[in-house]
This record gives structure tokens, C-alpha cells and sequence, in this order.
């Protein structure tokens, strides 16, 4: 029996355990490994795996990527990541394996080529010295490696055919000179179905950033900290950050214009996408159901409009997670766009308005997410009286939105807020899915984006969404 063989028992309990597998709650009912490519021939031995994951439900597989490393005993630090005895050796998730993670940055330096893996150096780039990596903990559907203080190596974990929006957009920002992104240093790529397929990319590692989020939150903190102050008052105001932010957006917009060009969307196709959407969502989130009519006549509204609408390549899942504060400005990370869009999908020029309404949404995600932790019952339908920090929590979101939406016209020359049918429709097409999504995952957070839906559909277009 072949090593294979013999680990395809041991891997769906494994992958249900992983942060990084997309499926969760779903009944796996196999797990194949469609390809093995062996990197190393001495301990540790390194093979990369593409699995197929089939489903009980009949839906489509899911394609994942593991970088296996087996020895004949695994150290104690690699513990976490084993998953079990293989041919007599010990089989781990190989990303936590220090000389692996040296082997895979000298295969990158090298441009080596191992069958179908491709380990290809930008040109120009300058990657960390010889070393071994650490991996960071924050991510959720892919892993990151960090190389000392210079290279960050980010390996998807779910596959798709095709090149990944991630690469093929800052390929594309590199090309145009972009400092509002970290710069590009090398990829690994391979095959899935016969067509090229994105394995990892490695990037400048920005060292003493701070995480868009995290800074929010933290306003939001101080606010509710000094009750008796507005958002303006308080030392921890975020309006100077959120306006940069908008800034740096739309410069990223005019790069992605100029890099890959723009084209015209009809409004009724954009519309109809939205409302098929909607459609998927009522029926996974039944509390839904009573916005359904007026959802979908704000996305009517959007295709009545007698124009066509400007598009070009955006960022497609924008929030401050995706936004790192250094010491020159802020960047954007992650331009893979919506993981479980399909790569046709995300790979479409977009309306810049998508990008644009997700930020918005952020912003009220930050305020009313801290509110909630704060006050678990905020949002309680039978609570008497409102909750005192509710008001601060509105005040804030509005003042960011606002201030976020002027450094994005005072750079780009468009007020976003002049848009508003469109705006609307897109942080409606947001907030249904983030409806969906909290339902599944965090049913405490509903709240946050149905409130948002509520405003919204009684015709609040500026200022904070969520009541």
C-alpha cells in the first residue's frame, strides 16, 4: 500500500479541523488526492497534495492544497499539526516544519521547477536571506509564512483552475509602480484540471504595521470609554485614518484602471446578479424574507438607470481587516476577492462602487460589533429602554463613513455619495450575504448587518447604515 493509500483515511477528520477548511458543517463523504508531487527525497520528505473533497449533499468537490512533510518522529512543535502515522513515518502539515519552510524559500530564489510546481522570483524582487519561516496564526482561509523581516509567503489552501485574482492583480499594480500595496517578490504555480492554477505568492512583509480592525476597534473603545464626549472629541478618533484610507483606495482604483483597463457594465446585468443573489440568500436565511420586496427595489433602481456603469478590476472583499497601517501610510492586502465567489467571478471587472460600499460596511461592522461586545442585548427587540453607547456607536460609524467617503473624492475627483442608487445597492448586495453568513457562523452578530438592511431599505443612503 502506498503512503497515499494509506493517508487518505486519516485526512477527513483532519481537514474538518482546520481553520482553513471552507466546508465546515457539510457531511464529507470522500477524500482523494487528485495529484502528489514529490519535493524532497531526504528527511524530511516534502510532497505537495491536491485533494478532492466530495460531499454527501451531491455538491461539487472542493479543491485543497497541503504541503505534507513525514519523519521518522516529529518534533514536539510540530505536534498540532500531525496528522497521524504514514508508511511508519510521522505526517504533518509541512508549513510548520522549519527546514521546510527554508526548503520552499530557496526553491523560490532558485526558480527551481519539480514536475508541474513552477517556483517562479519576480523579476527584481529582493527576498529574505536563507532561513526558516514562521507561520502566523490571524488567517483563516489561507496560511501565511513569514521570512525574517522581509518576505511574506501566503499559500492558498483552496484551489481553483485559473490564475488567482491575488497574483494576477498585483502583478498588475507592479507593473504601474503601485506603493499601496506590498510589492511582489515570487509565486509557486502548478496545474489543476489541466489549467494553470496559483499555488502561493510571496510579498514584502510589512514589519510594525498596525491592522486596519484592530486600530478601529480601538476607537470605537475610547469613545465608549469617554461617554459624556462625541467621536470628534475623543483622543482615539479614527476620521484622519478612515479619510487616508479613502485615498489610498482610490489611488489603488486609478492603478487597476490604468494596469488592466476599464469597460462598461449594463446596470440591468448588475441588478440581476443582485437579485439572484438575494434570491440564495432568503432561502439560507429565512429572516430575510420580509425585506425581500423592498431589497429588491432598490436593486430595480440600479437597473432603471439610463447609463451604463464604468468598470474595471477592483480589490472585491475591502474591509480594514484588509488594510495595514505602517509608517508611510496604509496598505492593502488580499486581492483575491471573495474565496468562495467563483474564480470567473471575481476575475470580472467590477464596479468600483463594490469596493467602496464594502468599506462602508466595515465601518458600521467595527462600531456595532464593539457595541455588541460591549452590550450583548443592544439590539434586544424587548429591552427597555436603548442602549446608552448605541448612540456613540451610530455617531461614530456615520462620522468614518463620511470621512472615508471624502478621502476618496478629494483623490479620485468622484464623491461616492453622488452615486447613491448604485452605493445603496451595493451595500445591500453586502449585507444580505453578510446576513447568510453570520446566521451559519456567529448568530450573535445578525443583528450588526439586518439592522443595516433596515435602514437602508427606509431610504438612508448617507451617514451610518446600521439603526
Amino acid at each position: 500500500m502506498s503512503f497515499v493509500e494509506e493517508l487518505v483515511p486519516h485526512l477527513p477528520e483532519w481537514l474538518g479541523r482546520q481553520r482553513w477548511f471552507g466546508a465546515k458543517g457539510r457531511e464529507v463523504s470522500a477524500v482523494d488526492v487528485m495529484s502528489a508531487t514529490s519535493l524532497t527525497d531526504t528527511e524530511p520528505l516534502l510532497d505537495l497534495l491536491v485533494l478532492a473533497v466530495s460531499f454527501a449533499d451531491g455538491g461539487p468537490a472542493q479543491h485543497y492544497q497541503l504541503l505534507l512533510g513525514r519523519r521518522q518522529e516529529a518534533p514536539g512543535e510540530l505536534e498540532h499539526v500531525t496528522i497521524g502515522r504514514v508508511d511508519g513515518l510521522c505526517a504533518y502539515d509541512a508549513l510548520w516544519d522549519h527546514t521546510a519552510s527554508a526548503w520552499l524559500l530557496e526553491a523560490v530564489r532558485a526558480g527551481r521547477t519539480i514536475g508541474p510546481v513552477r517556483f517562479v522570483p519576480e523579476a527584481g524582487a529582493t527576498l529574505a536571506p536563507p532561513g526558516f519561516g514562521r507561520v502566523m496564526g490571524a488567517e483563516q482561509s489561507n496560511t501565511s509564512v513569514v521570512f525574517g523581516e522581509r518576505t511574506i509567503m501566503k499559500l492558498f489552501r483552496r484551489l481553483n483552475p485559473g490564475v488567482n485574482p491575488d497574483l494576477e492583480l498585483h502583478r498588475a499594480l507592479r507593473s504601474v509602480g503601485s506603493n499601496e500595496v506590498a510589492a511582489l517578490q515570487g509565486a509557486v504555480e502548478g496545474a489543476l484540471g489541466g489549467e494553470p492554477t496559483t499555488l502561493a505568492m510571496l510579498q514584502d512583509f510589512a514589519g510594525n504595521s498596525a491592522d486596519g480592525w484592530a486600530m478601529a476597534l480601538a476607537s470605537v473603545r475610547d469613545l465608549f470609554a469617554e461617554a459624556d464626549l462625541r467621536a470628534d472629541e475623543v483622543g482615539g478618533d479614527f476620521a484622519g485614518e478612515a479619510a487616508r484610507i479613502g485615498e489610498t483606495v482610490a489611488v489603488v482604483h486609478a492603478e487597476l484602471a490604468a494596469a488592466l483597463g476599464t469597460v462598461e457594465r449594463d446596470p440591468a446585468e448588475l441588478a440581476a446578479a443582485c437579485s439572484a443573489r438575494l434570491d440564495a440568500a432568503a432561502r439560507d436565511a429565512p429572516i430575510l424574507l420580509p425585506y425581500v420586496d423592498a431589497v429588491r427595489a432598490a436593486y430595480d433602481a440600479v437597473a432603471g438607470l439610463p447609463e451604463p456603469i464604468l468598470a474595471h478590476r477592483v480589490h472585491g472583499d475591502l474591509h480594514l481587516g484588509q488594510l495595514l497601517r505602517t509608517t508611510h501610510g496604509w496598505l492593502i492586502l488580499d486581492f483575491e476577492g471573495e474565496p468562495s465567489a467563483p474564480l470567473r467571478e471575481r476575475s470580472r471587472p467590477d464596479s468600483p462602487m463594490r469596493d467602496i460600499a464594502a468599506m462602508l460596511r466595515s465601518f458600521d461592522y467595527a462600531a456595532f460589533f464593539q457595541l455588541l461586545s460591549s452590550d450583548p442585548g443592544a439590539f434586544a427587540d424587548d429591552r427597555t429602554g436603548s442602549s446608552p453607547l448605541r448612540w456613540h456607536a451610530k455617531e461614530w460609524a456615520a462620522r468614518n463613513r463620511d470621512a472615508f467617503c471624502d478621502g476618496y473624492a478629494a483623490r479620485a475627483g468622484l464623491d461616492p455619495r453622488r452615486h447613491r442608487p448604485v452605493l445603496r445597492a451595493f451595500e445591500l448586495d453586502k449585507a444580505v450575504y453578510e446576513v447568510v453568513y453570520e446566521t451559519r457562523s456567529r448568530p450573535g452578530w445578525v443583528p450588526i448587518p439586518l439592522s443595516s438592511i433596515k435602514q437602508l431599505t427606509a431610504g438612508a443612503t448617507s451617514g451610518s447604515a446600521a439603526g
